[in-house]
């Protein structure tokens, strides 16, 4: 048993959900493929929102906590190997890594470290003649810019050669871009693995259909995660295709459940969903923050990774699950040694 430990039982409003202590074993330093498992033998928490019940699985157990009829929605975007290198204007570099595309040269961008440079018209030299100019702090933010990229290719076939996955201290080792991504990714543009769906294989894949388990793709590419404290989710661009919601508006029909694969798939279909929860074909920006008062309208079960104290995200699980159940899915996954971050094991709230 961990020693874990709630630093706040009873939250009010403003506090942060969840302030808890995560013990540094808990954490998944390497993929599952490093540890000999395939990556859909992690685990899988359970936990049923109505009566708090929880069972404890493995991922390849999915299918059968669905029922025929039920719908998964998963996030097809495409990790990028969105970290560089870059050298500043004094000559010192810095881990630099880009986050969002805003249009043909715009981008936001991280400046990491404490020797970064961060004020307007600052230039850092990227790899392979490349040139990125800070322009104006992203709403305000310290951490994030906008900034002008003027690169010698293609930003995807840019990236492919001189960026490497974006990881973060906690990873031991570097892995390859394959670690990072979903099987069935196909539209690059995120910063950072849309984790929760890591874990799908093929043969889990194939068992769902086989159950009677349809299965549909959005679009959501995610910027960087490592949001500073109090900081809100910012803007990130969407697609919720015509076949994705009219699936959503039949499985509701019928009275199947929508599963997110996601908090990514979460903000995508909210995103698109009008006040009585209809989903509707949309593209665009996105600001929406998911929180207990506004509530979920079109998604019904979210498949997701287990976040750390006082992550934003947590409001969101809070809106799906309740705060009082999620405290005690936490308490369970922290008791029975559940393992944290991308490479981490998963919880399926039903």
């Amino acid at each position: 048993m961990t020693n874990a430990v709630f630093l706040s039982e009873v939250s009010q409003p403003g506090d942060a959900l969840l302030d808890f202590e995560l013990p540094a074993e808990l954490e998944a330093r390497q993929p599952p493929e490093a540890r000999g498992l395939a990556r859909d033998e992690v685990r899988l928490l359970v936990s049923y929102r109505d009566d708090d019940r929880i069972v404890h699985a493995t991922f390849l157990d999915l299918p059968w906590f669905l029922d025929a009829g039920d719908l998964v929605i998963v996030n097809d975007s495409a990790t990028l190997p969105a970290a560089l290198t870059a050298r500043q204007e004094d000559g010192a570099e810095i881990p630099f890594h880009l986050s969002t595309r805003l249009d043909r040269t715009a981008w936001v961008v991280e400046p990491r470290g404490d020797a970064a440079v961060r004020r307007a018209g600052t230039t850092f030299t990227l790899p392979g003649g490349a040139t990125a100019t800070l322009l104006r702090p992203h709403h305000g933010s310290a951490r994030l810019w906008v900034a002008r990229l003027d690169l010698p290719a293609p930003f995807v076939r840019y990236l492919h050669e001189w960026g490497r996955p974006i990881a973060y201290k906690y990873v031991q080792g570097e892995w390859p871009l394959a670690a990072y991504q979903t099987v069935y990714a196909r539209r690059p543009g995120s910063a950072e693995m849309p984790s929760a769906g890591r874990a799908f294989s093929g043969r889990v894949l194939d068992a769902l259909a086989a159950r009677g388990v349809a299965v549909e793709a959005v679009t959501l590419h995610t910027g960087v995660a490592s949001l500073e404290s109090h900081e809100p989710p910012y803007e990130e661009w969407f697609d919720v295709p015509a076949r994705a919601a009219e699936a959503v508006r039949d499985a509701r029909s019928r009275g199947g459940r929508v599963i997110a694969v996601g908090t990514t798939v979460v903000r995508a279909l909210e995103s698109a969903a009008d006040d009585a929860g209809r989903v509707r074909p949309m593209s665009g920006w996105t600001d929406l923050v998911i929180t207990p008062e506004r509530g979920m309208r079109a998604v019904d079960a979210l498949l997701t990774g287990f976040h750390e104290p006082k992550a934003s995200h947590l409001q969101m699980l809070a809106a799906i699950a309740g705060e009082r159940h999620l405290r005690v899915a936490y308490r369970a996954a922290l008791a029975c040694r559940y393992r944290w971050h991308e490479f981490g094991d998963l919880h399926l709230v039903l």
